[in-house]
C-alpha cells in the first residue's frame, strides 16, 4: 500500500511517498481503507520534532524516537472504510463508512490502517463527505471537551484565541450552539470565515491587543501556547473559567493557585478523545449544529506542500490528504 513517510526529523521535504506491507488485522481489530486524514499542526511538530510546548519533550522523544521516528507514518484523524474485522468484532461490518482517531498510534496517512475495534471510531455522518469527515475529530473533540469544562450558560461571552485552528473553529461552533456570544482572536485573513460559522465579534492580534481593550468575558478559551497566562486570566469576570488547550508547565502550576485562591477557575486537562464525545458530534453535524470547514486537500504526493500549508497558519479551515483519486 502506499503511505506518507519519513525516516528522520526535518522540514516537509523529509516526506515522501513509499510502497509498504499492508497491515493484517488481530482478533480485535478492524481494517480501514483511509479515504482522507487530516494533516494537523501535531502532525508538523512530530514531523520537524519542534513543539510550542515544551515540558514533554523528553517523554515524546522516548515514544517518538530518540534519533529518527520510530512511527514513519503520520495522521491521527481519518475517515474512511472498513474492509476486513477481526473475528472477535462485533460492532462493525465490511463496507460501513467510519471516522475517528488512531491515537498515538497514528498511521492514519496510508491507504490503509489497523486499529482496535474499541477506539474512538464510529459511523460516519451521513451528511458529510470523507473529507469533512476527517475534518472533524481533532477540532471538534478537543472544543467539545473544553466547553463542556466550562458549563457555558446560555447568554454568557466567551472569548476564543486562535479561533482559526482545527480546534478554534468548532469551538466558535459549539459555544454558539450552547447559546454563547462569542469574540474571537486570530489574523485578519480568517476573519470572513470566522463570522461566517457564527463569531459575532472579531480582534486580528497583527492589529490591535485584545488584552488592552477593556472588555472581560465569563470563558476565555486560549489554543495558542505562547500567551500570557495573568494577562488573560484579568480578562475574566467574577466567577469566570479561563481554558487553556495547550498548557506550558507554568502555566499548570499557576492555573492550580488561580483555581484554588481566587473566585476564577483555570482548566488544562486534556480530552480523551472519548467514543460518547464523537457521537455527540455526529448528532450535532446531522441537525445542522455545527459544520466541518475544509481549506485545502492534497494527493499523498503533495503531502509537503500540505505540511506547508499547516505551518504557514494561512489555512482557512482542515488540511486534508487523500490517495482517493
Amino acid at each position: 500500500m502506499k503511505a506518507i513517510i519519513y525516516e528522520t526529523y526535518g522540514t516537509p521535504n523529509v516526506l515522501k511517498v513509499k510502497e509498504i506491507e499492508k497491515p493484517i488485522p488481530n482478533n480485535n481489530e478492524i481494517l480501514i481503507k483511509v479515504h482522507a486524514a487530516e494533516v494537523t499542526k501535531a502532525d508538523c511538530e512530530m514531523r520537524s520534532f519542534n513543539f510550542p510546548v515544551k515540558w514533554f519533550w523528553l517523554p515524546l522523544r522516548l515514544i517518538l524516537g530518540i534519533s529518527k521516528p520510530k512511527k514513519q507514518v503520520l495522521g491521527g484523524y481519518f475517515s474512511g472504510e472498513i474492509e476486513s474485522c477481526g473475528k472477535e468484532v462485533s460492532k462493525f461490518n465490511i463496507g460501513d463508512k467510519v471516522f475517528g482517531v488512531s491515537n498515538l498510534r497514528l498511521g492514519a496517512h496510508a491507504e490503509f490502517i489497523c486499529l482496535p475495534a474499541n477506539y474512538t471510531i464510529v459511523t460516519k455522518p451521513s451528511n458529510l463527505s470523507f473529507e469533512e469527515a476527517a475534518a472533524l475529530p481533532l477540532g471538534g473533540l478537543n472544543a467539545l471537551h473544553f466547553l463542556r469544562k466550562a458549563n457555558i450558560q446560555k447568554g454568557e461571552n466567551i472569548l476564543i484565541n486562535g479561533a482559526g485552528g482545527s480546534i478554534g473553529i468548532f469551538g466558535v461552533q459549539i459555544a454558539k450552539a450552547m447559546g454563547a456570544k462569542v469574540t474571537v482572536v486570530d489574523t485578519g485573513i480568517k476573519e470572513e470565515m470566522l463570522r461566517s460559522i457564527g463569531a459575532d465579534n472579531f480582534f486580528d492580534y497583527t492589529k490591535e491587543d485584545v488584552t488592552e481593550s477593556g472588555q472581560t468575558f465569563d470563558v476565555i478559551f486560549n489554543i495558542v501556547a505562547t500567551s500570557s497566562y495573568s494577562a488573560w486570566v484579568k480578562m475574566l469576570k467574577p466567577n469566570g473559567r479561563y481554558l487553556i488547550a495547550n498548557p506550558r508547565l507554568s502555566d499548570m502550576l499557576r492555573s492550580v493557585v488561580t483555581s484554588k485562591f481566587t473566585d476564577k477557575k483555570a482548566t488544562f486537562i486534556f480530552a480523551g478523545e472519548k467514543e460518547e464525545e464523537l457521537l455527540t458530534l455526529k448528532k450535532m453535524i446531522e441537525k445542522g449544529e455545527i459544520k466541518s470547514i475544509v481549506d485545502k486537500i492534497y494527493s499523498y504526493e503533495q503531502a509537503a506542500d500540505a505540511h506547508r500549508r499547516v505551518e504557514s497558519e494561512q489555512r482557512l479551515g482542515a488540511v486534508i490528504v487523500t490517495a482517493v483519486q
